[in-house]
Parts: C-alpha cells; structure tokens; sequence
C-alpha cells in the first residue's frame, strides 16, 4: 500500500492507464483557465486603477465599440478547442473502458452494504464458490469482470489506481472490471454517500502472482480448523451462540450471511471495512464495543465478560 492509496494521478491496470492521461489533460486545462482568468483580472484591475481607480470605474458610460463582438467570438473559438478535444478524447477512452473483458479470467460477485463489501468467488462447482469480505484478492495481469449490486442502498465501487467508479445499486447488477498491472495492494472506497459511515466504507484489492493467487484461493475454500484448547472451544461456542445470529463460520454452526464470512478473518490485513490493523488489540476492542469505533454500525456492543472476550480472541485468531 502506497503513502497514497487514493491517488487518482497514477496508475496500477489497464483501466487507470487509460483514464490517466485524460485527468491530467483536463486537469492541464482546468489550471490554465484559472491562471488566464486570474491574469486577466488583475490587469483589468491594475489598469482601472491606472485611469482612475473605483470611480472612474463607475463613471464609465456603457458603450457598443465595433470590436466587442470580435473579442467575444475569439474568446469562444479559443474556448471551443480544449473542449471539443475533451469531449472527443473522453468517448474514446469510455469506448475502450466501458464494456467488461469478453473472456475475463477471474468472475467475482461485490455486493455493498452498510457499511462493508461483501466479496463472492464463484466456482466450476457448489463446493468450489467461497465468500469473504472487503478484501478482494486478483491474479496479476488477469481481466477481472465484477458483477456489482447494493444490498440496502447505492454504493460506488472505486479503485484509483485500477479503475473507475462504478455504482452498486439495490435490484440492478452493474458490470465493471479491473487488472492489475503489476503486484500489489491498491485501496478502494465507496464513493456514493450512503449513510453516517460511508467515509468508512472501504476496501483493498490484492494483485498477486497466480501461484500465489491460487494458493490464496485454495485456503479460502477450506473449512474453520476445529478448536485445541479449552480457551477457543469456549470461544467456540461463544461465537456460534451471539456472533452466529450474523456471522457465518464454515464448518461451524455459526451460519449466518447478514455480516461478513469470519471462516478466514485473520488472513485479511484489515477488518472494519478497512478502518482498522487486524491485530489481536483491534479485533478485541472491535468485538467488544464496535459503537465507539464506528457509531452507526450494524453491529451492536457485546458487553462480554473479560474471561469471554479472551475466550472469543482465542478462537478468532485460529481463523486463518
């Protein structure tokens, strides 16, 4: 992850790579308009304060002079360039980005939700189709085609470094697609406001080599290992008794799907839809009391004992 992980003004896949060059183009143009205005204000002003200053200003009767129109017409075919440039500049870069790879290597199924992603690998089979949460892993160089749609209300899927925005609206799935150029973490965010906590909405994107993606994927398909101590067999059932009314832990009774998939939580870098390190600390004060972390949060505070948040800890942790 970059010291700038929402810099729009670089680029990491095919997608930016082809967007870049038009920011910076409208951008060049956008600072330039300024400067020219700026510039012509202030000689306006330097020059009424030469003939007079504020009262000449207002003393001066309104007139038609011959060339008035000249300037205007000038002005406007100036104007018209840059423009009729941009405008046709960005319908070819929209034709080369807008439609998703014919034969994507990788599909996946993003769905947002107040306030997180929830991520779906499918598979050939039932049994090969996994489900994680706001950590969305890629082979490297490889088309990924993202089927987007909102589970409450819009959302706006974003990777600066990757691709575009594109919006996840409830009972309408939206196509996007993104390739990594290189390996590497690249950060995503919603960018459709969507409630108190939209500014915590986020997610990153892990571009990996494919030996290393498959690996990954192998793992997620795997089951929650059976607890070995007494300590996570307690957190065990706590966690199927109170997190499994919405979380689902595969190979465990914990079965829900209203909250993200915990089977591997401490394989991700980062949990509270990217707000937090995924650290023994944070995952117990999260657990604990999410309200005074993210206020707004669908989860509630657990009020569990010490011995119970330890106990829970334990058990977290063997999720990898």
């Amino acid at each position: 992850m970059s010291a700038t992980p929402l810099d729009y003004l670089s680029s990491a896949g095919r997608r930016a790579d082809v967007t870049l060059p038009l920011t910076w183009w409208v951008l060049g143009v956008s600072v330039a308009v300024c400067v020219i205005i700026a510039a012509l204000l202030w000689l306006g002003i330097r020059r009424a304060r030469a003939t007079g200053g504020a009262a000449e200003t207002r003393a001066t009767p309104v007139e038609r002079p011959s060339d008035g129109l000249r300037w205007i017409t000038v002005g406007l075919a100036i104007s018209a360039v840059p423009l009729l440039a941009t405008l046709i500049w960005t319908m070819a870069a929209l034709a080369q980005i807008s439609g998703p790879p014919r034969r994507p290597g990788l599909t996946i199924d993003v769905t947002g939700h107040q306030w997180w992603w929830e991520v779906q690998y499918q598979g050939a089979e039932p049994s090969d189709t996994f489900t994680t949460a706001n950590e969305i892993h890629i082979p490297v160089g490889v088309p990924v085609l993202v089927r987007l749609r909102g589970g409450d209300v819009i959302h706006s899927f974003w990777v600066p470094k990757l691709a575009g925005k594109t919006d996840a609206i409830p009972g309408q799935n939206n196509l996007a697609w993104i390739q990594a150029r290189r390996p590497g973490r690249y950060r995503g965010q919603c960018t459709e406001y969507c409630g108190t906590q939209h500014a915590r909405m986020g997610f990153e994107v892990v571009a990996e080599p494919r030996d290393a993606f498959e690996r990954w994927r192998t793992a997620q398909l795997q089951t929650a290992p059976p607890p070995v101590t007494p300590a996570q067999a307690r957190g065990l059932a706590l966690v199927s008794f109170r997190c499994g009314l919405c979380h689902a832990v595969r190979g465990t009774d914990a079965a829900s799907h209203y909250g993200p998939d915990l089977t591997h939580l401490m394989s991700r870098r980062m949990i509270a839809a990217g707000m937090l390190p995924n650290n023994a600390g944070t995952l117990a004060g999260w657990t604990q009391n999410p309200q005074a972390l993210k206020p707004g949060t669908l989860m509630p505070d657990q009020h569990l004992s010490g011995s119970e948040l330890a106990d829970v800890g334990a058990y977290l942790e063997t999720l990898k």
